[in-house]
């Protein structure tokens, strides 16, 4: 890895393009090194993974409304158009629309990949504007070695950039980071020069930076169409840039630019490692999958709630015995899921899904009672206003332990963790405690997610959503996506079964 060193620039110092970071993020995408095997096998998993959450997710709201704008966008004349996830392969619609909807279903859930450093992260986000552009652009030869290679650097760069440079800090959402990212992966599938890629990264940071009220408070739906967005102005971006449409510049480094108005500040600078020329893209081995439907930093909570459900089965069953339940956990789980936040929306019962998604509080509890995590059941409002369940979760408090938030930030995958410890405290003077570094399926936890469980989560997401032959054609296809050729990209999509979308009610738009 090459470190970059990035700083604000004064206009008047003429940084040059080639000192430009979003020029050294084009130059690692134009680099036409290999992907190594167990990153391509990585990718499948991904993309597999990707697909089983917005199975899950199809008739709900936010993706059924973002699949009927899509739809109302016909196919340009440029290229064959993309397939949208539930639809038939055969309907096919304008690209960035597409690679729009699908985006939302993959993130509807909160069920996908993370990745966690300085900043936060969701790289499975990179695959739905890849793969339509793939889908679309099919014609120029791509083949779906070019999508694996494309893919894997969206991830290398959002994690990249995730590792070094914090959006949070400053209230600036994730998805800043997607932008330059889905570009960049565009920029590799296509092939396409350093400064077309350069253009439309500045294209696609200019365009996708803003708050994170979208995940304060009480959390809407979009959530799940912000990272979308991103997607949607990557592919837009590259269309730009590939007419000789060009960007702020500079985007990052420049007096009124990114990090002097929305970062750190003029004085600000940072340290981004990228891969050196010739290097492969390896980042994406670093970032994990989620085994349940929750804010990552609520996976490895899950687990212990459930280890202490086996191991104490009818303790919980009577909240009134329980004085206090604590966990002692990082900065971020605190004062973002945990109770450091001070949203009473995070023990309301008539929270919204999203905002349940982000109380580690709510979460902890219902695993504790329930011995599990179901991504609809455990979030249906008769769950949610239980009696015994709102009596305990509002015993359920988080601190934030120095310890745990300096593992969570450290660099070595050993140490890294996104747990902590609970004590549970009764009435009676009694207390019991336990600890978890990590989850489960972390690939240092007690399972680590391999591609058979993968295709679990697929078979079990889309079971009654798919028809058995459509989930045995898609996991197929998924698997060979090294060798697919041009006209086997569209498989990459899949059909819902005769007349399960028509249970989601869409009302009428604009379009």
């Amino acid at each position: 890895m090459e470190t970059h060193h990035v700083r604000t620039h004064r206009s008047d110092e003429g940084l040059a393009k080639e000192d430009q970071l979003a020029w050294k993020i084009a130059q690692v995408a134009a680099d036409p090194v290999d992907v190594d095997d167990d990153v391509a096998d990585m990718v499948v998993n991904r993309v597999i993974d990707n697909a089983a959450v917005a199975a899950a997710s199809l008739i709900r709201s936010a993706p059924a409304a973002a699949r009927a704008q899509a739809l109302a966008h016909p196919v340009s004349v440029g290229g064959a158009g993309a397939c949208v996830f539930g639809t038939t392969a055969s309907r096919r619609t304008a690209v960035e629309w597409a690679a729009w909807a699908n985006g939302v279903a993959v993130r509807e859930l909160d069920y996908h990949d993370t990745f966690l450093a300085a900043e936060y992260s969701h790289p499975g986000d990179n695959i739905p504007p890849v793969v339509a552009v793939a889908q679309h652009a099919a014609a120029r030869g791509l083949t779906g070695r070019d999508v694996i290679r494309g893919i894997a650097t969206g991830y290398e760069i959002q994690i990249d950039l995730a590792r070094a440079i914090s959006l949070h800090a400053h209230k600036i959402d994730h998805v800043a980071h997607l932008g330059p990212s889905a570009a960049a992966g565009i920029g590799t599938l296509l092939g396409l020069e350093p400064d077309v890629i350069f253009q439309s990264i500045g294209q696609a940071l200019h365009t996708t930076t803003a708050t994170r009220q979208s995940r304060k408070g009480e959390i809407s739906s979009w959530k799940a169409f912000a990272p979308a967005f991103a997607g949607k102005m990557a592919v837009e971006a590259v269309d730009r840039a590939m007419r000789g449409q060009t960007s702020p510049t500079p985007i990052y480094e420049g007096e009124d630019g990114v990090i002097a108005w929305l970062l750190d500040g003029p004085e600000a600078s940072y340290d981004v490692a990228l891969p050196a020329p010739g290097e492969p893209k390896r980042a994406i081995l670093d970032s994990f999958t989620k085994e349940h439907s929750a804010e990552y930093q609520a996976q490895a909570w899950i687990d212990l709630a459930r280890k202490l459900h086996t191991e104490y089965p009818l303790l919980f069953d009577d909240p009134s015995r329980v004085e206090s339940i604590v966990l002692k956990t990082s900065h971020h789980t605190h004062f973002v899921i945990g109770s450091g936040a001070n949203d009473p929306q995070k023990y309301s019962p008539d929270a919204s899904r999203e905002t349940l998604d982000h109380s580690v509080p709510y979460i902890f509890t219902v695993a504790l009672q329930d011995g599990g995590w179901n991504h609809e059941t455990s979030y249906s409002p008769e769950r949610a206003h239980r009696p015994d369940t709102v009596e305990l979760w509002r015993k359920v408090t988080t601190v934030e332990d120095p310890e745990w938030t300096r593992r969570y930030h450290s660099l070595d995958p050993k140490e890294q963790a996104f747990g902590g410890e609970v004590e549970v405290r009764f009435t009676d003077g009694s207390t019991i405690s336990d600890s978890i570094a990590v989850a489960d399926a972390h690939p240092l936890g007690a399972k680590p997610f391999a591609r058979d469980d993968y295709v679990r989560k697929f078979r079990t997401l889309a079971a009654g959503v798919l028809e058995e032959s459509e989930i045995e054609r898609f996991l197929d296809t998924a698997q060979r996506l090294p060798e697919l050729t041009a006209d086997e990209l569209g498989g990459l999509s899949f059909t819902a079964q005769y007349g399960y979308l028509t249970q989601a009610a869409v009302p009428d738009g604009l379009f």
